[in-house]
């Protein structure tokens, strides 16, 4: 159970939990957390690790939380609570560059409603299991620590990659993270016998990659993703799309992207998709 001082991080540190695998709720008052308690009592559910955020926003539910992880105890279930806090200057400038309101002080000034929810949440953050300080810390730096300290590196979800391959003269894909222009290799378009091919059939493949020039971009660009995706990790990324375009988006594009694709999953990091956009269009 995932609690603490709003503007502290619960919300990063529920997806950090969701990217585990866990079942995550937001925001669910207490008295029904009891009821969730039940999906674990109960065989045939499917639901063995959840993960839920309750706050003052509960309001006069917020009261029975105590209770609650009482029942929870009593049910064999083994509940930890974290607490997520962090000083007041932070606090007050998470609330002034999000301009949110406070939920204790939403007709006033932040400040209020930081001191007066450090009151109130007091006993509880001395029942939390863990007590953990988010001052100085960005998101990303967050989940990873909630990664580290509580999940264990066999938690870690891989970086899910999508390899999209595309025509330029389609449009780009707008959901792409890295785009890769591969016009310059060899067109099979212009020979008659490989036009109505793909990208996958041999005879494209060797006619794309013929010569050194496919090599070395190979090797450039291998070593790139290499450098980039232990990066993109460490940051916290979750997914990846790397669009890999050519004119039509039927020979070369995925020509390339399958080469990337059996590179990349080699990698124990890493989980690869590859989708062809426009491989069937005309």
């Amino acid at each position: 159970m995932i609690t603490g001082y709003s503007g502290a991080g619960k919300s990063e540190a529920i997806a950090a939990f969701e990217d585990s695998g866990y079942f995550c709720v937001d925001n669910l008052p207490p008295r029904m957390i009891a009821s969730l308690g039940e999906l674990f009592v109960h065989g045939g559910t499917g639901v063995r690790r959840a993960a839920v955020v309750t706050d003052v926003r509960g309001r006069e539910y917020f009261a029975e939380l105590v209770a609650v992880l009482g029942e929870l105890e009593q049910e064999g279930l083994d509940p930890t609570v974290l607490f997520l806090e962090a000083d007041e200057a932070t606090l007050l400038d998470r609330f002034k560059e999000t301009r949110r309101r406070h939920p204790l002080a939403p007709e006033g000034r932040a400040i209020e409603g930081i001191r007066a929810e450090r009151e109130v949440l007091g006993p509880l953050r001395e029942r939390a299991d863990v007590v953990m300080d988010t001052s100085g810390l960005t998101g990303a730096m967050l989940r990873r620590r909630i990664t580290t300290d509580l999940l264990g590196p066999r938690s870690t979800a891989r970086l899910a990659v999508n390899i999209l391959t595309f025509g330029f003269k389609n449009g780009p894909p707008r959901d792409a993270d890295l785009v890769f222009d591969v016009r310059f290799l060899p067109n099979p378009h212009y020979r008659e016998d490989l036009r109505p091919l793909t990208g996958r059939d041999r005879e494209v493949v060797e006619h794309v990659e013929a010569g050194e020039l496919a090599s070395e971009y190979y090797r450039r660009m291998l070593s790139l993703l290499d450098f980039l995706l232990p990066a993109y990790i460490a940051e916290g990324k979750t997914h990846l799309t790397i669009a890999i375009g050519c004119t039509g988006g039927r020979h070369r594009s995925v020509t390339v992207a399958d080469r990337i694709a059996r590179h990349l999953s080699a990698r124990e990091d890493v989980s690869v998709r590859v989708l062809h956009r426009d491989v069937e269009l005309g």
